[in-house]
């Protein structure tokens, strides 16, 4: 009995752990043996009582349920979206530049906070350099417990990251600044993909945001990654903003069509570039054609097709605003057309027609094969058509000189404004109507105008900017004025004698 009882107490106390060599030791029956001065001559120990038997499992006995667990095995298949999302968030790795604490168990002169250097190396005391580049966390922690393992006994260290280095990432596509950019995240966390974009300068107006493809290298095999930021934008989906690692390739693909809706909700959000103004082309049937700065609105927001018209001095009365053509040059080199219907815009309100535009892109006017008269007033009071015209007027009007109308005012209207015929003089409803073509020649024809008519192309044409309207005298006035001229000398020869008279004669 004195036997068994030295046992016990022994085992108890070198089950205690004890400091060895800055680490700890678990001490056992079965781990050690007991010192052999402390050994007697063996007895043997009298059987347990019945009820105090415990049945050793052996290896043909199953372990009970609760201890059973399936564990995975590489040849267990994954689902796609399983892999898809392993894939998107690969774990991190170490490279030059992180910053990691490290410590060991009961070993503080072993502990503390070390810097990757840019050989990808740390510097630990005892064991010198140990390479963690290409790491995960686990696997580092892993090696460096391995290399103090000769050197203390089963240590126990732990390994955090204490700061992340900026990542380096390349950016290609439809971007406005392609490129390779340093990308860090905020708080210590990984750079989502829409933190790059932003950096880059954000999507162009010609990005396919739903056809993103980001090239990552996973366990040495490239791997392309989809995207689908409009998904992201439209519903909320925040696992398409995948964060990046070191090395990701992003490249944004040119979309086949330009839809007007999603390029307008797309310009809202964070991936559209900062407004500002952009410096693009108007052709066409505008006042004043040629490349022009067109700015936003005072909200920030992008500039639009109908704020270039006004920066081109707005539409003229050719105009066919229902065909309008944006011409875009994507990155690939090829050319969008995208149509806008701006009578669209102004009958039903379809604002998807007002399309944004970005730098270097061309605004086309056309000309108008044929002008709808009831359609004039809905164009004169248009934000891009010019709010007012200078005409002038001579002649045998009332008045006469330069007038500033309303846009798009009807010749009968031009008349009405300089207070109509001189009756005495004028030909009734008889004028002359000169124009400057854009090409330098000058149009003359004859109109014969009648106040109570609407708009005619022929009988009451809409004005133009610069338009000249000549008022012609009537027969009867051009004769008396001939002969008045032709008399002025004579009549200042009797005025003359008459008054020598006066004041001379008897």
């Amino acid at each position: 009995m004195r036997n068994n009882r030295v046992q016990k107490w022994l085992a108890i106390t070198l089950s205690a752990t004890l400091p060895w060599g800055g680490a700890f030791i678990v001490a056992s029956p079965s781990f050690g043996q007991i010192p052999r001065q402390l050994q007697e001559s063996p007895t043997e120990s009298p059987p347990l009582p019945d009820s105090q038997q415990q049945e050793t499992p052996t290896e043909s006995s199953p372990l009970p349920n609760l201890q059973q667990q399936e564990t995975p095995t590489e040849s267990s298949p994954a689902s796609p979206a399983q892999r898809e999302r392993r894939y998107r968030e690969t774990p991190y790795t170490l490279g030059p530049g992180n910053g990691v604490a490290i410590e060991i168990f009961n070993v503080p002169e072993y502990s503390g906070n070390y810097r990757v250097s840019v050989e990808g190396t740390l510097n630990l005391p005892i064991v010198g350099s140990v390479d963690v580049e290409g790491l995960t966390i686990p696997e580092a922690n892993e090696v460096i417990q391995e290399r103090y393992q000769p050197i203390l006994q089963r240590p126990i260290v732990t390994l955090t990251l204490a700061e992340r280095r900026p990542i380096r990432i390349a950016l290609a596509g439809e971007v406005n600044r392609p490129g390779t950019y340093n990308v860090s995240g905020e708080g210590g966390q990984f750079p989502p993909i829409t933190e790059a974009i932003q950096q880059a300068g954000g999507l162009t107006r010609s990005a396919d945001a739903r056809e993103i493809k980001l090239r990552r290298e996973i366990n040495g095999q490239q791997r392309v990654l989809d995207v689908n930021l409009w998904e992201l934008v439209d519903q909320g989906d925040v696992i398409q903003d995948v964060t990046l690692r070191d090395g990701d390739t992003i490249f944004i693909p040119t979309a086949e069509k330009n839809v007007a809706r999603e390029t307008r909700q797309l310009s809202r959000s964070t991936l559209a570039p900062i407004s500002e103004s952009v410096e693009v082309a108007i052709v066409g049937e505008v006042n004043t054609p040629g490349p022009h700065q067109v700015g936003g609105g005072d909200t920030g927001a992008p500039p639009t097709v109908t704020q270039a018209i006004q920066a081109a001095g707005g539409i003229t009365n050719l105009s066919d605003i229902r065909n309008v053509e944006v011409k875009r040059e994507t990155r690939t080199g090829t050319e969008q057309v995208i149509a806008a219907d701006l009578w669209g815009l102004l009958q039903q309100g379809d604002v998807k027609q007002d399309i944004i535009l970005q730098p270097g892109d061309t605004v086309v006017v056309p000309k108008a094969e044929e002008i709808e008269p009831t359609e004039a007033e809905a164009l004169a009071s248009a934000s891009f058509s010019p709010e007012t015209i200078g005409v002038n007027i001579i002649g045998e009007a009332r008045s006469t000189g330069r007038m500033e109308l309303p846009s798009n005012t009807p010749l009968s209207q031009a008349i009405l404004a300089a207070g109509g015929f001189d009756r005495q003089r004028a030909r009734q409803g008889r004028v002359e109507l000169m124009r400057l073509n854009p090409d330098g020649t000058v149009t003359r024809r004859e109109v014969e105008v009648d106040l109570d008519k609407g708009i005619d192309t022929e009988d009451n044409p809409l004005l133009r900017d610069g338009d000249v309207i000549v008022v012609q005298r009537s027969t009867l006035t051009s004769i008396s004025d001939t002969v008045s001229n032709i008399l002025r000398p004579v009549t200042s020869i009797f005025q003359g004698i008459r008054f020598f008279d006066i004041f001379f004669g008897d």
